[in-house]
């Protein structure tokens, strides 16, 4: 049972570093420090946006409008950072 808590663990870090690169490269591309006409970065994008996009629409569905700035992304690690350590502290203190 500790093997399956420690993959669930490991996907939920993972997931967060995948959110984390979707909101950096989004500010590169914003600030045109990247081209997306390149295909290599269009590739990498779209896999970004197709492995996130799923779970940040509802939330951004739920907040409030704050123009240019998205906070979802935020929102996101959060809830997974909560899951996280509920997941460690309450099923496998082995873990810590």
């Amino acid at each position: 049972m500790l093997a399956i808590w420690e993959v669930v663990h490991c996907v939920l870090r993972l997931y967060q570093y995948i959110v984390v690169a979707t909101a950096v490269m989004s500010w590169l591309i914003a600030f045109n420090v990247v081209n997306i006409r390149n295909d290599l970065v269009r590739s990498i994008w779209n896999m970004l946006v197709a492995l996130t996009e799923p779970v940040l629409r509802p939330i951004r569905r739920w907040l409030p409008n704050t123009g240019a700035v998205d906070i979802s992304p935020v929102i996101l690690l959060l809830i997974l950072l909560l899951v996280d350590l509920e997941i460690v502290n309450n099923f496998c203190p082995a873990c810590n």
